[in-house]
């Protein structure tokens, strides 16, 4: 395969490109980068630059790392860690869209996409097969699960669970059902996916501990259900609910 720069691209000293990809006019590609193979990244893109940290240190080592057959859009920007050898990192055959960008040390895994004007603040986390819409804003150290689907505009401050909906203010309005059949989940994943969601938010307690309970229970007999219910007992920040019953059918757990 062979590599494609435009005469006009900049790429830093240290930086790694893999084959088959198409740097195109004004794109910059920072030192300590790595891009896999066939990755695009097109015009005015800047993937690698110093992250947006009042007290970093340009001198530091850190980097930013793309996956196989991932396109970068228009103006996108892409910073790299804040700490000495981490990477800021994009799974496989993602598309980030125009004006999109992702904060120093976050970590996107594959097949995500996030429409124009996504802002993802530092120490990010989403999840694999996940869509971001256009112009939401993701706080500092949340994470999105997998197969996610955010609405544009949103507001993410809380932690959103796999599998789900988001909407406006960290406002849960049901389960992502369109992308978990895309995605070929069976029929009784499904099902068990929608019972462990309302056992979750809808019995009174604390939902960690609940999903804990639940976690080496029966309910958990699925990989699936395991994920969705090992997310509630993992990270810091507090986990997106709904406001109201959701605007799905989901079987009442006895």
């Amino acid at each position: 395969m062979s590599i494609s720069i435009h005469p006009s691209a900049v790429i830093e000293d240290g930086a790694v490109i893999g084959d088959g990809c198409d740097i195109q006019a004004g794109a910059v590609i920072g030192k300590h980068t790595v891009l896999g193979e066939r990755v695009t990244v097109y015009p005015y893109a800047i993937v690698g630059g110093d992250p947006q940290h009042l007290t970093f240190d340009r001198a530091t080592p850190s980097g930013v790392r793309i996956g196989n057959g991932t396109v970068i859009r228009e103006h996108v920007t892409i910073n790299r860690a804040a700490k000495a050898g981490e990477n800021t990192v994009v799974g496989e055959r993602c598309f980030l869209m125009a004006n999109s960008h992702m904060g120093h040390d976050c970590v996107v895994a594959d097949d995500v996409v996030l429409a124009n004007n996504v802002m993802l603040a530092g120490h990010v986390q989403v999840g694999s097969f996940t869509f971001v819409g256009g112009g939401a804003g993701v706080h500092q150290f949340a994470r999105i699960g997998e197969s996610v689907m955010i609405s544009g505009l949103s507001r993410v401050g809380q932690d959103v669970p796999p599998f789900s909906l988001m909407a406006e203010r960290n406002e849960i309005i049901g389960l992502n059902l369109l992308g978990l059949k895309r995605r070929g989940f069976s029929r009784e994943a499904i099902r068990e996916i929608k019972e462990a969601f309302r056992m979750v938010y809808f019995t009174p307690g604390n939902i960690r501990e609940i999903a804990a309970k639940h976690l080496t229970g029966p309910l958990a007999s699925t990989p699936e259900v395991r994920r969705f219910l090992a997310f509630f007992t993992e990270g810091k920040r507090g986990v997106a609910r709904p406001r109201r019953e959701p605007r799905i059918h989901l079987p009442r757990v006895t």
